[in-house]
């Protein structure tokens, strides 16, 4: 993390924005801007027309009080001004590079290091306390934690404009920015909203590996790959399965190809330095995780809120999709775990690897013990 620097003592010269971004970047972040709270309006409208056709699947806290999400005076009268801040990310490699040794289990580049809810929420409190010391103001901060629109603030604040991904895209660091807000009281000058540069480009839309960008600036949350390995919690749709290949939690496609990722740098920032317990991993180490072990290994870092039933659900999808069955013994072993989550898609992933003759003697042998409904219509599911 940088330098405490010099807070917020200002040189002669310095205007209170100017200080706030200077302080910022001493912090460690990479971006900051300044906004209204009423400069995102459109924002509110795309998100209502979100919701009224269900594409926020499971995500039920998206679509509780969506006019605090929209309009941020509704979720403190008194805010004045946003202060919104990005931390780059950017990866060292090419993260789909992995995604064609199947074998492996790829996680997300965002969650190969530690949780950045965490880091940005740190740093965001220290210049919090200094500027409501200094000047005397009332502030809130906000990393995921409220119903706040962070990527559409963060285009009114001039960090980047949302893409045809739906992410932010930065002329700095491409795609990859954590963002986090700060709410205050203060009057500040805002700073100029940033303009779309998409453009005709069309490569996200055509990465999706399940379609879940159905247009520009378009997402059905359900088909989306980070939706169902992180947020799913029930069995994967049949459909999509095959579509996840050994993408264990998260996808970076729609990010990692877009063209401007050609200006973006590798992160350097020591607190959000990637885990090597997060590099693509043989799918047998993962398969055989239990509660502990996962916890262990994944302490700190997004990808422990899948909790490892959903976890090692997914691990058996990209078993199931390796096409390699020496993988096999793997998942019939998991045939007797206790979690309906892991046998359910361990009879998937078997279905795929062993001969059907094989298939349908386990079929025989185990389908009549199966108590579990939904892990029953598995071994139905498949003739």
């Amino acid at each position: 993390m940088a330098g405490t620097g010099r807070g917020l003592n200002p040189p002669p010269t310095e205007t209170l924005e100017d200080r706030i971004r200077r302080r910022a970047r001493e912090l460690g972040f990479d971006a900051v801007g300044i906004t209204r709270p009423d400069a995102a309006q459109g924002a509110g409208r795309d998100l209502m027309a979100f919701l009224a056709e269900g594409r926020q699947g499971d995500m039920a806290w998206l679509a509780r009080e969506p006019e605090k999400r929209s309009e941020p005076r509704r979720l403190w009268p008194e805010v004045r001004s946003l202060i919104v801040v990005g931390a780059n990310y950017g990866p060292e490699s090419d993260p789909l590079a992995a995604l064609g040794e199947r074998e492996k289990g790829v996680v997300s580049v965002y969650a190969r290091r530690r949780d950045y809810h965490d880091v940005l929420k740190k740093r965001l409190r220290v210049l919090a306390r200094e500027l409501a010391d200094k000047e005397k103001t009332e502030v809130k901060l906000f990393v995921d934690t409220a119903p706040v629109m962070e990527k559409p603030l963060a285009q009114a604040a001039g960090l980047g404009w949302q893409g045809k991904h739906s992410n932010l895209v930065s002329r700095e660091f491409g795609s990859w920015l954590f963002l986090g807000a700060m709410f205050t009281t203060l009057e500040l000058e805002p700073d100029a909203a940033e303009e779309d540069h998409c453009g005709a480009c069309r490569a996200c839309l055509d990465a999706c590996p399940t379609g879940a960008l159905d247009a520009p600036y378009r997402m059905d949350a359900r088909r989306c790959v980070s939706y169902l390995t992180i947020e799913t919690k029930g069995q994967i749709p049949r459909a999509l399965r095959s579509s996840l290949g050994n993408r264990v939690f998260g996808c970076d496609d729609c990010l990692a190809v877009c063209p401007w990722n050609k200006f973006a740098k590798a992160s350097r920032d020591p607190d959000l330095a990637p885990r090597d317990a997060l590099a693509p991993a043989d799918l047998a180490e993962l398969a055989g995780l239990d509660d502990a072990a996962f916890r262990a290994r994944f302490a700190q870092t997004p990808v422990k809120r899948a909790g490892r039933d959903r976890f090692v659900r997914n691990v058996l999808v990209a078993i199931g999709n390796s096409a390699d069955p020496r993988l096999a013994p793997l998942a019939q072993r998991l045939l007797d775990d206790a979690a309906p989550l892991v046998r359910g898609m361990a009879i998937w992933a078997l279905a795929r690897l062993l001969p059907a003759a094989e298939y349908d003697a386990l079929r025989w042998e185990r389908e009549p013990g199966e108590s579990d409904p939904d892990v029953a219509a598995e071994w139905s599911a498949i003739t």
